[in-house]
């Protein structure tokens, strides 16, 4: 497997609208862009801080895993996702190492396609993310 990058990082937030506030007054961060994922339960603001993104996440439901992460280790970093240049290579490279995935099969948002690795206390607390392609709102 070929990690080619960082592609982004994650924290949790309870108030999205709270926290775009404080990073706009503090450091005029605009997000890039804002979006809805239903399909993971979170509500999400997008900035850019050179090639790597920076993602603030509110869930949208008591039951999502950004709620169940803030009710048990409060607000914080939550996962780190990397770009990898073959997902299902990687996949299958891991599962050879007797990883265990979060994810039999890739998911799809945006054109990309990501699969989570294991439960993050398998890495030191980190959860970790693998994703091919690249992020687009518009798909």
């Amino acid at each position: 497997m070929k990690i080619e990058k960082i592609d982004h990082i994650c924290f949790a937030v309870k108030d999205l609208e709270e926290t775009k506030k404080v990073y706009k007054d503090h450091f005029s961060l605009i997000p890039a862009c804002e979006y809805i994922a239903e399909s993971e339960k979170i509500k999400v603001a997008r900035y850019y801080v050179g090639e790597v993104a920076v993602e603030f996440m509110e869930s949208t439901s008591p039951e999502g895993e950004v709620a169940k992460f803030i009710d048990s280790r409060g607000e914080g970093a939550f996962l780190i996702s990397y770009k990898v240049d073959d997902l299902s290579r990687a996949m299958q490279e891991l599962k050879d190492k007797n990883v265990q995935l979060i994810d039999d099969k890739p998911r799809e948002l945006f054109g990309t396609r990501y699969a989570f690795v294991h439960h993050p206390n398998k890495l030191h607390g980190v959860l970790t993310e693998l994703l091919e392609g690249d992020f687009d709102i518009n798909k």
